[in-house]
């Protein structure tokens, strides 16, 4: 089978058998092609497989060359809801492949999601919903297209078996996934090595990882690598927090087996996207405390990395990690002003109005009730859209004086592309939104009658919404630019 212009490696088998489980995939009686991300596959140069190829690839899971010969379930640990759990690691996933992309040099690993038992299964069946699959491809796209730094749902297939679910109308369809992100390293995986007292395989864990995808973080010395290694993780994981917070986003399950420390938001399972800025939003509705909110999101992250510095301690003193963890508050502040602002199409001005404007924003956000994503369709480029703000059905409250602040601080604020406005996006008359009664209308017609098609016009709404900010996958020929 052709895999035309891919360049393929098995880098994690170079860890060795105390970091993974070799597995055999599932037997599905059907395999049903879903969804294929083309401008991932080009970018990997896995566009020249064909229909069946891909089939085979991604839904009988034959291996590509050039890359691992048999999948491997990864080991790791994690506190779910600050509590310690001994028992993890890829229980219906498997790592398959690792790629190249040939846009930018990085690596990228091929992971799978509904695969099939392994030994980390417990009492699980190792299988997904063809309705959580169709919610991953939607996180993903919608997030993609916000500027979030997320993983990419790669591929989905059906397959074919009935499932039955506690939570959801049983029996439902089943699926396998495969997703695209640049590491399935987690903060768990340093946990595990560190309640098993291996501080060499954290080294190595450590060293493979800086190898790999942050090499300006190696050191010679032993603990001002692991200083720099934390620090990299650190701001990673603060720049994807912030910029959850001016998606609207709320992962609903930050567990620390849920951190990669690569910095990409990943594994989506109860997530939701808030109408409006309320601190006290919930994805879960097992997150009975709200410890995962839409407003506690950083302090959980920042919990989660201080797990990943107990790891460390090995190798650097307590007050070296410390010192690197409380770098976590200036860099999710400056962050969330870049996220902010991009998501807004506006320059960086001084470093005072910048403040101005962006407490003057999500303070009248969090005041005001305004619709979340509305808010920033409206006020896309400034000032420039202050005719199409007045038509907005939210003019009313552009018009008040809890906007005033707003209005006043967007004076010293300047479009990055102003052009950007004449895509035919913002000539429409709503954003494209992906709030949860949206969700179970897109998942309805496809349970009830196999009707993909309001599903298909949603992923082209937000392809044109990624267009329209220039989020979108870049093509090859423009990364070489």
């Amino acid at each position: 089978m052709p895999v035309t212009s891919a360049r393929l490696a098995q880098h994690h088998a170079e860890l060795g058998d105390a970091f993974y489980d070799v597995v055999a995939p599932a037997t599905f009686p059907q395999t049903i092609l879903r969804f294929r991300n083309r401008p991932w596959a080009a970018r990997i140069g896995l566009d020249g497989l064909t229909d069946d190829a891909w089939i085979a690839h991604f839904g009988r899971f034959t291996p590509l060359p050039g890359s691992f010969p048999k999948p491997l379930a990864l080991r790791y640990h994690g506190h779910q809801f600050h509590s310690y759990n001994p028992d993890l690691g890829d229980g219906r996933g498997f790592l398959f492949a690792q790629a190249y992309d040939l846009g930018d040099g990085r690596l990228l690993d091929l992971a799978t999601k509904g695969s099939g038992r392994t030994p980390w299964s417990r009492a699980g069946d190792g299988r997904l919903t063809l309705k959580g699959g169709v919610r991953e491809i939607l996180a993903t796209s919608q997030l993609e297209a916000l500027g979030v730094n997320t993983s990419k749902t790669f591929s989905l297939i059906e397959t074919g078996e009935a499932l039955e679910r506690g939570d959801e109308p049983s029996p439902t369809r089943s699926a396998v996934l495969v997703r695209l992100s640049h590491s399935h390293i987690r903060i768990g995986s340093f946990q595990r090595f560190l309640a098993l007292d291996e501080p060499e395989n954290i080294r190595t864990l450590m060293d493979h990882t800086i190898r790999l995808h942050m090499p300006a973080a190696w050191r010679e010395d032993s603990q001002e690598r692991a200083v720099a290694f934390l620090e990299e993780v650190r701001r990673r994981v603060a720049r994807t927090g912030a910029q959850w917070m001016a998606a609207g986003f709320v992962h609903g399950v930050l567990n620390t087996d849920n951190i990669n420390v690569t910095g990409e938001s990943f594994d989506y399972g109860p997530w939701r996207f808030a109408p409006v800025n309320d601190p006290a939003f919930t994805a879960a509705y097992f997150d009975t405390q709200g410890l995962y909110s839409f407003g506690r999101q950083p302090e959980a992250l920042f919990w989660n990395l201080s797990r990943l510095a107990e790891c460390l301690t090995p190798f650097a003193a307590p007050e070296r990690l410390e010192t690197a963890l409380k770098q976590f508050g200036p860099n999710l502040q400056d962050a969330f002003a870049d996220a902010l602002l991009a998501r807004l199409g506006l320059a960086r001005t001084d470093e005072a109005a910048t403040h101005r404007f962006v407490a003057a924003f999500w303070g009248f956000l969090g005041r005001s009730g305004a619709p979340f994503e509305r808010t920033f369709f409206d006020w896309y480029g400034g000032l420039a859209s202050e005719r199409r703000a007045a038509a907005s059905p939210s003019a009313a409250l552009y018009a008040s004086e809890a906007f005033a602040p707003v209005r006043a601080s967007l004076e010293a604020m300047t479009a990055r592309e102003a052009g950007r406005l004449a895509h035919p996006y913002f000539a429409g008359a709503d954003p494209c939104t992906l709030l949860i009664d949206e969700v179970e209308a897109l998942w309805a017609p496809i349970a009830e009658g196999d009707d993909w098609s309001a599903l298909h016009a949603k992923l082209a709404a937000i392809e044109s919404m990624a267009e329209a900010y220039g989020t979108g996958v870049a093509p090859l020929a423009a990364c070489a630019d």
